[in-house]
């Protein structure tokens, strides 16, 4: 069950739609409750920030709801990338072409701060790849659909992604 405060930002989002959809408030609850967990996180992981995360995912939700009355979870992600876009410095998702060295297994004394501390130091197109595939358990072909790259870069950001995230916590660690 929504709270009133949701129930008015969901009521929000109607207001910006034309009123001959037929889409209820309920409907637009239902895609905005289903979607939300996942743009928060992914919102919070690019952002490090929890004020520019709800910011940001309220952000998605216009823009998803303003291209569509009733959204399906890509066209949400893409109006994620969209508005990563106009507030980060992600332009053109690129990936680095320094490549990371492998860095022997750090399993000793890791915390979960350590983890979290080095994904947010990951390069912006390398970060969303680790969170979509790693976290989110999108697969590469959704992935470069979304963020508009090839399926082979999708695979090379997340192997950098994750190299760079060790070689990082074991910078913490020791």
């Amino acid at each position: 069950m929504a709270s009133t405060i949701q129930h008015a930002k969901i009521t929000g989002y109607a207001t910006f739609l034309p009123k001959n959809t037929g889409v209820t408030v309920e409907q637009y609850q239902r895609i905005f409750s289903e979607n939300r967990h996942r743009v928060y996180a992914l919102s919070f992981w690019m952002t490090d920030h929890e004020l520019a995360a709800e910011d940001l995912m309220h952000n998605v939700f216009y823009r998803a709801f303003a291209q569509a009355a009733e959204p399906d979870t890509e066209l949400i992600d893409r109006a994620l990338i969209s508005e990563l876009r106009e507030m980060m410095p992600l332009g053109v998702l690129t990936l680095e072409e320094a490549t990371c060295t492998e860095t022997p297994s750090v399993r000793e004394n890791i915390l979960r701060v350590h983890l979290e501390r080095a994904i947010v130091q990951v390069p912006a197109t390398e970060r969303m790849i680790f969170l979509m595939h790693d976290v989110e358990a999108y697969d590469h072909t959704r992935i470069a659909s979304v963020l508009g790259i090839t399926e082979e870069e999708s695979r090379y950001g997340l192997h950098q992604a994750r190299l760079r995230i060790r070689n990082l916590v074991a910078t913490m660690v020791r």
